[in-house]
């Protein structure tokens, strides 16, 4: 019943920024801990980033920490993902994910709902 829509990707320099958005719909979004994951060709996905249902908590991959910051606004049905410092290993498919979980150590699962995703290219 969930769905979810990821736009915001496209081609960026490395060193620059994007920001991703993904809008949720079909089911009341405050009751979902959201997240960010991607995947490159040939690779599995892999877990970038999570918020909490009302953003008490965020947690980020090792890889991206530091220059990722996930946002949301219950108002909008829509979370963010704010990358910085692009690098072209960043260069992935990016996939919005919902969870219906308060578990902060589900947030990493390959579970739950997915978005359609959305390209990201990191290249000079």
């Amino acid at each position: 019943q969930v769905q979810l829509v990821e736009s915001g990707g496209g081609l960026v320099q490395p060193g620059g920024s994007l920001r991703l958005s993904c809008e949720l719909s079909g089911d009341t979004f405050s009751m979902y801990a959201m997240a960010w994951f991607r995947q490159a060709p040939g690779k599995e996905r892999e877990f970038v980033a999570a918020i909490s249902q009302l953003a008490v908590s965020m947690y980020y991959a090792e890889s991206v920490k530091g220059r990722s910051s996930i946002s949301r606004d219950n108002a909008k049905n829509t979370v963010w993902l704010e990358m910085n410092s692009l690098k072209p290993e960043d260069t992935a498919v990016y996939f919005c994910n919902a969870k219906a979980t308060f578990l902060s150590s589900q947030w990493t699962e390959d579970s739950g709902s997915w978005g359609q995703g959305t390209q990201v290219t990191v290249s000079s």
